[in-house]
């Protein structure tokens, strides 16, 4: 089991900046990753990082705009977005993924947080 409680979503102005976390407490994996789902939309990947955080993994639409990190004494995860736009806005959720060797596919992660808001105005 793993349990994962995210924090960090808000209302910004696009253009802004947003840091998510995620803290972890279980079982140890292959990946933490974080996915967002906008109304009406499935869930997508966003990144992806691994256990032991030396490897890191990102949808085209965010990369250069987002990074993930994590802190390992803490065993906590971050989502650092900037230059966010309104096509970002979603409900974004983190997750671990314990048995597959697959970064970014949602049905590979076992174990998800609540989901944060993330609401990006123009």
């Amino acid at each position: 089991q793993v349990q994962l409680v995210e924090s960090g979503g808000g209302l910004v102005q696009a253009g802004g900046s947003l840091r998510l976390s995620c803290a972890a407490s279980g079982r140890s994996g292959f990946f933490l990753g974080w996915f967002r789902q906008a109304p009406g939309k499935e869930r997508e990947f966003v990144a992806a990082i691994t256990w032991s955080g030396d490897g890191t993994y990102y949808a085209n639409s965010v990369k250069g705009r987002f990074t993930i990190s994590r802190d390992n004494a803490k065993i906590t995860m971050y989502l650092e977005m900037n230059s966010l736009k309104g096509g970002d806005t979603a409900v974004y959720y983190c997750a671990a993924n314990l048995q597959y060797l697959d970064c970014c596919a949602a049905g590979k992660y076992d174990f998800w947080g609540q989901g944060t808001q993330v609401t990006v105005s123009s």
